[in-house]
């Protein structure tokens, strides 16, 4: 196995010298490789090759993968140790429309608020994600630039920093995390050149500052669709039961 890239390694080691434990460190090192593809759906995940990239121990790695497993990352084998979580169509279709529920809720009760502060952070993470190339200008149209990953989290999480309710915004982080994975798949879908990522978020933060709640919704909601119709054209046609879920999602938006 190869070595663990220089960016990542400062990064774990700046989070233990912060004071996490190794294996706290260590989760969202492992969850942003999975994420990325570094390790693909179904890959096993040996605890010998792992703490030799990470220059860690047996004993916080497997704390580190059960802790994966709890949030839907990584897959416990019996007596076989653990594997990254599968993606399917029916899941992807499954956490589109979950998200599309809970993040256009959230959105919504954030901008009853009106909340000026709030209306600022969302402004400075739209700034900083529209300053950055979505794809890595270093290895092709293919591969998401990690500094637009962090910056697109950002500023989704600020979207829904102004609902009030902490379960909603966890859920949405789970969420958030979740679809990162597909949407590394859906960059190189055959119609994914023709997508205007920046202009729909530019969309999005303009209905939200004129403080248009249905427009802003729905907006949301659709961005969420498209990059799961990317992924899904690729795979085939949704489950007929989330299909309804998502028909009636995208009913009540409007």
């Amino acid at each position: 196995m190869s070595s663990l890239p220089s960016t990542l390694l400062a990064e774990l080691r700046n989070e233990i010298d912060a004071g996490r434990t190794v294996a706290a460190a260590l989760e969202p090192i492992i969850r942003k490789e999975i994420i990325n593809g570094t390790f693909a759906p179904g890959t096993k995940l040996a605890l010998k090759d792992l703490a030799e990239r990470y220059e860690a121990g047996i004993i916080p790695l497997r704390e580190a993968l059960s802790r994966l497993c709890a949030s839907g990352f990584v897959d416990a084998v019996d007596q076989k140790g653990f594997r990254v979580a599968e993606v399917s169509l029916e899941e992807l279709a499954d956490i589109t429309v979950t998200r599309q529920e809970i993040e256009r809720l959230a959105l919504r009760e954030g901008m009853r608020r009106r909340d000026l502060e709030w209306e600022g952070q969302v402004l400075a993470a739209h700034h900083r994600l529209s300053q950055i190339s979505q794809c890595d200008p270093l290895i092709g149209p293919t591969t998401i630039n990690p500094a637009w990953e962090r910056a697109h989290h950002e500023f989704h999480t600020t979207l829904v920093a102004g609902c009030p309710s902490v379960w909603m915004r966890r859920f949405s982080a789970i969420l958030r995390d979740q679809t990162a994975r597909y949407r590394h798949l859906s960059v190189a879908a055959p119609q994914a050149q023709e997508r205007n990522v920046k202009a729909e978020h530019d969309a999005i933060v303009a209905a939200v500052m004129s403080r248009d709640v249905d427009l802003a919704c729905r907006l949301l909601t659709e961005h969420f669709a498209t990059t799961g119709k990317l992924v899904l054209g690729t795979l085939g046609s949704p489950p007929a039961s989330t299909a309804k879920r998502r028909s009636a999602a995208a009913r009540e938006t409007k």
